[in-house]
């Protein structure tokens, strides 16, 4: 880690790198879990909150918006004042959060709790990117981010199976006061093992940039999540979508004109770092598209809730086997070949989706299935670790709320357009609308529909992989 010495000249100590790693990863687990353990429990606080599932719905997506609204803002503000500091910030809040959480006597101060929550798994999740950039040599990083998403996807295979046995065995406020002991711990990694950094004085805060970045993002995740349920085209729906874009066109004026923006122009000059951030955007939004699989693998194929959850692990065990090996390799051949061939076999795996029918079998499933998580593990961690090797020290925090805030956002938009893009998909192969919705159309206008957003989400990968492609042709030139 860096200790500075003098004004302009950093010594950089990489000695307590698997100290920080580990730090991380606590974060890192503890945030991802948290995602996937409330959302089997929905079911559960409807029933036992006395309140409807639209209502019920506002415990995740309070933490969601919270989350990504904030990342940006968190990266700059740990660049003026230091990302220890707000690491160790996020682990408190998360963990008080977590416990008043558990404590909620209403689903009105459950969804309340869950911001306050949000608001520290920001400050975990902008900054761990930048802590494991920082903590290791360029020629080790691909392998640290690689373990980082094996942390991701150890929490989204734990989640879900956790929660179910928590559900079962005690109560749903356990779900919460899981978090406590966890967050206790990595509150006492960071503290001990996190060098504390001393970014540069005389910088100032971008109030306007950070007020209209969080509006428009608040803009378009609500028309999303409105659209959603009432249409895209309702005029609640866009109202919001007109509010979150106007802010956002006045982020950019405001950017161009503060001499140190909350996103620094400066950032996008470099075509790799620009590159690697359209292509994650890309990748995140098909991945988008998983919320369906479980509605095609219960009601399509009529396997259990159990068989369901042990069918869908195949993605996130393969990410988390193959993000370290990936990463490993870009160290030593460079990260744009293995992130290539990452897109490519994520192009592969979506295409084989596309022949799903009402008489696949769960190993064809899992063989088709299989091909995205591998896919995803070999692209991401060279991706994210060119990505923030390009950015400049003093705004590592900066880089690594963007990616975070790409990767929500890619996924909240997937689930919202690609949701949409199923339901019109299957109401085509079943010959209209029908009352009931989508879910009540025949199986094989439901096969089909997923098949078709498969095609869809191909055509989003292959676009990924020929700007991938392009920025390789233009680096070998230069």
């Amino acid at each position: 880690m860096a200790q500075i010495h003098s004004e302009t000249t950093p010594v950089i100590d990489y000695s307590r790198k698997w100290l920080v790693l580990s730090a991380v990863a606590m974060g890192i687990f503890l945030a991802t879990i948290d995602g996937s353990i409330v959302n089997v429990a929905l079911p559960t606080l409807s029933a036992a909150l006395g309140a409807d599932f639209a209502t019920v719905q506002w415990v995740v997506l309070s933490y969601l918006l919270t989350i990504t609204t904030l990342l940006a803002v968190v990266g700059r503000l740990a660049d003026m004042y230091g990302r220890k500091r707000l690491y160790n910030s996020g682990f408190v809040v998360f963990t008080v959060g977590s416990l008043l959480c558990g404590l909620s006597p209403s689903v009105g101060w459950l969804i309340g709790f869950r911001v306050l929550q949000g608001i520290g798994a920001a400050l975990i999740l902008a900054l761990g990117l930048a802590l494991v950039t920082e903590a290791f040599p360029p020629q080790e990083r691909g392998r640290a981010l690689g373990i980082a998403g094996s942390i991701v996807s150890i929490g989204i295979v734990t989640g879900p199976t956790l929660g179910g046995v928590i559900i079962e065995n005690l109560s749903w406020h356990w779900i919460f006061f899981v978090n406590v002991p966890i967050g206790i711990v990595g509150t006492y990694l960071v503290w001990r093992n996190i060098p504390a950094t001393r970014p540069p004085g005389g910088q100032a805060f971008d109030f306007g940039g950070a007020a209209t970045l969080c509006l428009g993002l608040l803009g378009i995740l609500l028309g999303l999540t409105t659209g959603q349920q009432e249409g895209f085209t309702s005029p609640q729906a866009l109202g919001l979508f007109v509010f979150g874009i106007f802010f956002l066109l006045a982020l950019l004026y405001i950017q161009r004109r503060h001499p140190q923006p909350i996103i620094d122009p400066v950032l996008f000059r470099n075509r790799l770092f620009t590159v690697n951030l359209v292509t994650g955007l890309l990748v995140f939004v098909g991945l988008g598209s998983g919320v369906l699989i479980p509605f095609y693998l219960e009601t399509v194929l009529g396997y259990s809730v159990q068989q369901v959850g042990l069918l869908l692990a195949v993605v996130p065990i393969a990410l988390g086997i193959v993000s370290p090996i990936s990463g490993v390799l870009s160290d030593r051949v460079g990260s744009r070949p293995i992130s290539v061939l990452g897109l490519a076999v994520t192009l592969l795996g979506y295409l084989a989706l596309s022949t799903l029918s009402t008489e696949t079998t769960a190993v064809g499933f899992m063989l088709r299935y299989v091909l995205v998580g591998v896919g995803v593990g070999l692209f991401q961690s060279p991706n994210n670790s060119a990505m923030m090797g390009t950015a400049p020290r003093e705004r590592l925090g900066v880089a690594s709320g963007l990616l975070a805030m790409t990767r929500n956002l890619g996924q909240t938009v997937g689930i919202a357009v690609l949701g949409a893009l199923w339901a019109a998909l299957v109401f085509g192969a079943a010959g209209g609308p029908m009352a009931g919705g989508a879910t009540a159309a025949p199986l094989a206008a439901q096969a089909a529909g997923l098949a078709g957003v498969s095609r869809i989400v191909a055509g989003l990968v292959g676009v990924a992989l020929l700007v991938a492609l392009w920025a390789w042709w233009g680096e070998r030139r230069a």
